[in-house]
């Protein structure tokens, strides 16, 4: 059994960086949306524009998928700690667990079902010569986008309901387990 000293700065460690990950991926999102996005609009045409967004959704979807890799690390140190380190309470919760799986799955949605799919009609309705095949790309497009944009907002959701989770799961057993 690791002593109980070594597994609580392992978890504090474990939670620091599991926060850290979470913030960056909902702070990131908040970002783009609200800052972003607007100044890549009133700054750049339609198609640079949206070329741009591409690559930086992409940009924010691959430090996603990092924070992911964090978050796991961190889970699967929890449950260490909880198993050989004597800090049962250390363990995720269902909901912790639950959440953070929507959380991945809609990521996996967003980076390689639909993503891939958006990025190809984006790059048809930029190329396309005549108006009516340029209108209806765009319209397939849009449809496409529409689904995107919501599951970015629900995984912005979803991701301020774990911290939620978190931060009552820490006050419910005080901090004397840190």
């Amino acid at each position: 059994m690791v002593t109980s000293r070594a597994a609580r700065a392992g978890l504090m460690f474990s939670y620091t960086c599991e926060l850290v990950a979470l913030g960056i991926w909902i702070g990131g999102l908040v970002v783009i949306i609200a800052s972003v996005i607007p100044a890549v609009f009133n700054s750049f045409g339609m198609e640079p524009g949206g070329r741009y967004l591409t690559r930086v959704f992409d940009g924010y979807n691959r430090v996603v998928m990092a924070a992911i890799v964090v978050m796991v690390g961190a889970a699967a140190f929890r449950f260490w700690a909880a198993t050989y380190g004597g800090m049962t309470e250390a363990v995720p919760t269902k909901a912790e667990l639950t959440l953070f799986g929507a959380m991945i799955v809609v990521v996996a949605l967003i980076v390689f079902a639909i993503g891939p799919e958006l990025a190809a009609l984006q790059e048809r309705a930029f190329k396309a010569q005549d108006e009516a095949t340029r209108k209806a790309a765009f319209n397939d497009f849009f449809r496409s986008h529409t689904i995107v944009r919501g599951l970015y907002l629900l995984n912005l959701t979803v991701g301020v309901l774990l911290v939620g989770v978190k931060v009552r799961g820490w006050v419910s057993q005080g901090t004397t387990h840190l």
